[in-house]
């Protein structure tokens, strides 16, 4: 900080001395190139603007004029920046000798006059004139050949960068609430702000399922190359595994029923062989027509092997 306010020093020494000395025709007197503009959101397009202005000539005393946000709010709009934000970013730039606060949105005489200044550097494309003063703000400075043309930098503009945060203002809201930004300060609504918070725990819960359906992946291919086979392989292996498995159990699935069906058989035909007279309890012969006696064992076993035919005859239709 301190090695910038000497240069800062030093170059408002050389500047002083330029404009003190302007009238004389010494070789070494630096030549005073004035530059302006807005400069909001200063980025690297602002500064290799300075640049190309530093560098017109050998020995160049760069002054840089900064219109207020009255003026600017008036005929260019809003600011994200405020003025005095605006002309701080000025004086870290290393290509600037001098700021000037406050600059006119059209240059006259005049102010040329009052700042000694030489040239003003801008780029070639027509600014139009907002005030109403002219179609072009540097029309004047160009009758009178003091203007000097610079490049802009494509791709980037304070325009471009609102453009950005304005397309990913969803992304900017969440991104500054999870910083611990209240809504008020966001001037985001309650509904709008449990929305945001719904949909950031959304990305973040599929993140981390795109996370891990990637680490499975990496592991699939692990397995696959250790068993020495490819993946494609590895899956036409592990069908014909489950297939086989399965046409196992439905083989030890048909013994046993098998085997359940001919032992219920054995059990009906044991107790055909015994006759239909029943005893009762006394030991004489029941007569009466309308009462029979049944076993309980041997209506559950008839029930039984009726579900089980049931389950055989469906299980042969399906075949």
């Amino acid at each position: 900080m301190e090695e910038k306010q000497n240069k800062n020093n030093s170059n408002n020494k050389l500047c002083d001395t330029a404009h003190s000395g302007s009238n004389s025709s010494s070789a070494d007197r630096p030549v005073r190139v004035y530059a302006d503009g807005i400069y909001d959101l200063f980025h690297f397009g602002h500064a290799r603007s300075l640049e190309q202005a530093k560098k017109l000539f050998p020995n160049t005393c760069l002054l840089v004029g900064c219109c207020n946000d009255e003026i600017t709010h008036k005929y260019k709009g809003k600011t994200v920046m405020t003025e005095s934000e605006r002309y701080e970013s000025l004086r870290h730039c290393k290509w600037v000798d001098e700021v000037i606060p406050d600059a006119p949105w059209v240059l006259t005489q005049e102010f040329l006059d009052k700042h000694n200044i030489d040239y003003v550097a801008h780029d070639s494309l027509p600014y139009a004139d907002a005030s109403g003063a002219g179609k072009d703000v540097y029309e004047f400075v160009k009758s009178v050949g003091k203007f000097k043309e610079t490049k802009r930098t494509d791709g980037i503009s304070t325009s471009d960068i609102i453009m950005r945060i304005v397309k990913d203002y969803n992304q900017y809201v969440m991104r500054n609430l999870d910083r611990g930004y209240t809504r008020k300060e966001l001037g985001v609504s309650y509904v709008k702000e449990k929305r945001l918070m719904v949909n950031m725990r959304l990305k973040k819960l599929h993140e981390k399922v795109k996370e891990h359906q990637e680490k499975v992946g990496e592991k699939i291919q692990t397995v696959a190359k250790t068993a020495g086979m490819h993946r494609n392989e590895w899956v036409e292996n592990a069908d014909r595994w489950v297939a086989g498995f399965l046409e196992m159990f439905e083989e030890g699935c048909h013994k046993m029923g098998t085997a359940i069906r001919d032992r219920i058989q054995e059990r009906l035909r044991g107790q055909q062989s015994r006759g239909p007279t029943y005893l009762l309890q006394n030991g004489k012969e029941d007569n009466n027509d309308d009462e029979e006696y049944y076993d309980d064992d041997d209506d559950y076993e008839d029930e039984e092997y009726y579900a089980e035919e049931e389950y055989y005859d469906e299980e042969e239709k399906k075949k």
